[in-house]
């Protein structure tokens, strides 16, 4: 008698475990291949490919507005499924809107603000922070 084949999320978890990655990556890479099924309609994934893959990252980046390094957690996940689970490959995803990395602008402090931060500080956070701005200062 034959055993009935493995649900694909417990081929997934397995696969994970040979290789051994994380629990924290096994559970990322569970949920995404789970919302990919389940933003298809529960479609076999066998049944879809680059245009649903492509789809599914548009819309995590522009109806969701995830940040870059959530897509391309996603991304890992999608292809990590498709490749080492399913054994079908897929080339590169090139119509894929890329969510946008958030501008960060570096916090800079004038001499001032500096001389004022360490007037309230002593010890080993006074040196630590006066080392870090470079300060030309008594020991206190």
């Amino acid at each position: 008698m034959e055993k009935p084949p493995k649900k694909l999320l417990d081929q997934v978890r397995e696969l994970i475990r040979r290789k051994h990655y994380s629990i924290r990556t096994e559970q990322a890479y569970v949920l995404w291949i789970k919302r990919y099924i389940l933003f298809h309609n529960k479609r076999h994934p066998r049944d879809m490919g680059k245009p649903e893959i492509e789809a599914f990252l548009t819309h995590l980046a522009v109806d969701l507005k995830v940040a870059s390094s959530t897509q391309n957690q996603a991304l890992s996940a999608i292809f990590f499924f498709y490749r080492d689970v399913l054994k079908k490959e897929l080339g590169w995803l090139d119509d894929v809107e890329r969510a946008k990395r958030p501008a960060r602008l570096p916090v800079v402090l004038i001499k001032q603000e500096v001389d004022e931060t360490l007037l309230h500080l002593e010890g080993t956070p006074w040196l630590m922070t006066s080392l870090l701005y470079g300060v030309e200062s008594q020991i206190k």
